[in-house]
């Protein structure tokens, strides 16, 4: 009765099942993994955010498919303002980042050709390949003193079927930026072997260490579609508004809006109150992401304080978003290991396999946690290994 292509495993992991019984029991839990923005303590400007909502024209349905000019041309001056102009005919607005994978994949892809993604990588992917019938090909990130792309392995991994290179900038959970020459670089291998680019950039604002990130959508020589919305940049996942930002070669840009328009269309618009509103939602993400990024390096701080006075964990280079990678003794499988912290410390944190890491000895901390958490978060963890 049911399509293949949802043939997934829907037993839960022991993790899963062992933080479920944790919970039940009552156990005091302190969450290392945590990501919803709405549940960490930060303000927003709540008059600003709910009057924005109250807009009369929402009353009147205007069928869009790229989304409504008022709210493209927002989005065209937030890449103005990085110095990298984007039309707002270059500009669809979906629903999620999610929808704008589904989007592009259904354009780009027939039934079993592939798209590279990068690893170590945000587990989503993998679902979004399976209900677009896209089968994933990974390419390694590799770790010397700073995360880099492995071109020469990202070239081998090209085949007949290769559609487009999927590229997280910065990257989840690593937290490094794409650098210009490699863009440079990625763009020129795409044009010679006529794959897009599907840049997300979720966290592109989020720079932890001074580093500048640059967009994609600044690039014209490969087909790009940048990726982002408010979910992320302004701390709103409720309000489900994202975009897609095409650059690249005219001629190529044309055939995809043609192509994208049909099939935005087809889904009809999004919902008319969110693009009403997404002009002044877009107006609060800097009191927003200051407060985050307050949060972020002040939990950084506190966790390298603690590892300086240890010699067993270490954290790998983070430039942006709000993950931190440790570097933990391998003497057990990291699911093993983030067991016992549960069990143990009543922390809860995520084992690398979970982002494809490809050997034991990882695990995942979250940047976004209130910090007196955070603080005894990481006490309790790197007290565990010093026992």
């Amino acid at each position: 009765m049911f399509a293949s292509r949802t043939n997934w495993n829907f037993a839960e992991n022991r993790l899963t099942q062992a933080l479920a019984e944790h919970r039940r029991n009552g156990h005091a839990l302190i969450d290392l993994t945590l990501s919803n923005p709405t549940e960490a303590g930060f303000t927003y400007d709540q008059p600003t955010i709910l009057s924005a909502l109250q807009n009369r024209a929402s009353l009147q349905y205007e069928p869009a498919p790229q989304g409504l000019r008022s709210a493209r041309e927002a989005v065209a001056q937030y890449y103005a303002e990085k110095k990298s102009p984007v039309s707002t005919e270059d500009i669809f607005l979906t629903t999620s980042t999610s929808e704008a994978y589904s989007y592009i994949f259904r354009m780009l892809c027939n039934p079993g050709d592939e798209v590279l993604i990068p690893t170590p990588g945000y587990p989503l992917f993998d679902f979004l390949a399976d209900l677009n019938d896209v089968r994933l090909v990974r390419y390694p990130l590799v770790y010397d003193h700073g995360w880099q792309i492995d071109f020469p392995s990202l070239e081998r991994a090209i085949t007949p079927l290769t559609r487009a290179v999927v590229i997280v900038n910065p990257n989840n959970p690593t937290g490094h930026y794409a650098k210009p020459q490699e863009q440079s670089q990625l763009a020129s291998i795409c044009e010679k072997n006529n794959l897009a680019i599907i840049a997300d950039e979720v966290f592109l604002d989020f720079s932890v260490d001074g580093t500048v990130g640059t967009t994609f959508a600044a690039q014209n020589t490969a087909l790009t579609f940048s990726l982002s919305g408010l979910s992320k940049i302004c701390g709103l996942p409720q309000m489900k508004s994202a975009w897609i930002a095409i650059s690249g070669p005219e001629e190529s840009k044309q055939e995809a809006r043609k192509r994208l328009e049909i099939i935005a269309d087809s889904y009809l618009s999004m919902n008319a109150p969110v693009q009403h509103a997404l002009p002044r939602l877009l107006a609060t993400r800097k009191q927003f992401q200051a407060q985050l990024l307050d949060r972020v390096r002040t939990n950084l701080v506190a966790l390298d304080d603690r590892l300086s006075a240890q010699a067993v964990c270490s954290r790998l280079v983070c430039e942006a978003g709000w993950n931190v990678i440790l570097r933990v003794p391998a003497t057990r499988s990291d699911e093993d290991l983030a067991l016992e912290l549960l069990q143990k410390q009543g922390v809860f944190v995520h084992p690398g396999h979970f982002y494809d890491f490809p050997q034991d000895g990882y695990l995942v901390l979250g940047l976004i946690a209130p910090k007196m958490d955070f603080a005894e978060g990481t006490r309790r963890l790197l007290e565990f290994f010093s026992n």
